[in-house]
């Protein structure tokens, strides 16, 4: 039993077929055929069942592939201890949410390409708390979110922090002069969801106070809601520093509220029994280029 029938194994399971997966292996179909006839012939048990149109594995394919993942991970995790920066070729899949893929994500990722050439990286944008899930689930190896969540199953690092502000259209609600929370309140508040880090952060926070608005809407996308705040719908909360642009030319203006909102801190998180020295070396790469003051940041 190799290591290339495994990961043909692997990624035809993976993937859903022979073809998939022997470009995924840069190789041809037909040697990837080759690879599982000879698990087969080894073992001699069918791998695949080969009355059906699509690659199913068998039962006992099944309990290949579960073995196939857990030694590739193994092998995988070997060559990133001993081998050098340089060969470590592997998959890294990093979650986001909006802002980071709005602000320092390409940084970040041109920055891991740099370091870990033979990396192979497969963002996604997401809320906080989808992303959570999918880190618990193994989906994702790595996410950056709001530290909205207390959970000793997924250690968090620091990398940074946003400092939000209330802000509306022009003319929505006097500025100029300070206003209370709870005053804001009684206007229409457009908030993020609870499928949001930030969304969860400020309603606890908001509750803490006492402060209850009195008509809400609920906005689950940071684009839409910067939009329906731009429209004059209602007040938001929204990174002061990432939409400062739209501050100068007039499309919103910033409240004097009081209160002020507490910065939010961002974490990387990831699944306690996968650390790793690569991972943890991207996560410090995330520290390093971390800056939400600035949309669509180039390298």
């Amino acid at each position: 039993m190799t290591f290339k029938q495994l990961e043909a194994l692997y990624w035809i399971g993976e993937l859903g077929s022979f073809a998939l997966a022997a470009n995924k292996l840069h190789t041809s179909q037909s040697a990837i055929s080759k690879r599982v006839h000879e698990l087969e012939t080894a073992f001699d048990t069918a791998l695949f069942d080969r009355s059906q149109r699509s690659a199913r594995l068998t039962d006992k394919g099944e309990e290949m592939f579960v073995l196939a993942r857990q030694l590739l991970a193994q092998r995988d995790a070997a060559v990133e201890q001993f081998g050098r920066i340089d060969v470590i070729e592997r998959r890294v899949r990093i979650g986001v949410t909006e802002l980071t893929a709005m602000t320092w994500l390409p940084r970040w990722v041109e920055l891991i390409q740099v370091h870990y050439p033979k990396v192979t990286l497969e963002p996604d944008v997401d809320s906080s708390v989808n992303l959570r899930e999918k880190v618990l689930a193994d989906e994702l190896d790595l996410i950056i979110v709001p530290d909205a969540f207390s959970d000793t199953r997924i250690p968090a690092k620091a990398v940074g922090s946003v400092e939000s502000a209330w802000m509306c259209k022009p003319g929505v609600v006097p500025a100029g002069k300070p206003i209370r929370l709870h005053e804001l309140a009684g206007h229409q508040m457009l908030l993020q969801g609870s499928r949001s880090g930030t969304g969860l952060l400020y309603d606890s926070w908001m509750k803490d106070l006492g402060v209850q608005p009195a008509r809400p809407i609920v906005i689950h996308n940071l684009v839409a809601l910067i939009g329906l705040t731009i429209s004059g719908l209602g007040v938001s909360y929204l990174p002061k520093d990432a939409v400062a642009q739209m501050l100068d030319d007039g499309l919103l203006v910033q409240l004097d509220v009081l209160p002020a909102l507490p910065p939010v801190a961002y974490v990387a998180m990831y699944k306690g029994e996968h650390r790793s020295s690569l991972l943890a070396s991207i996560i410090m790469l995330a520290q390093e280029c971390c800056d939400f003051t600035r949309m669509f940041q180039a390298s």
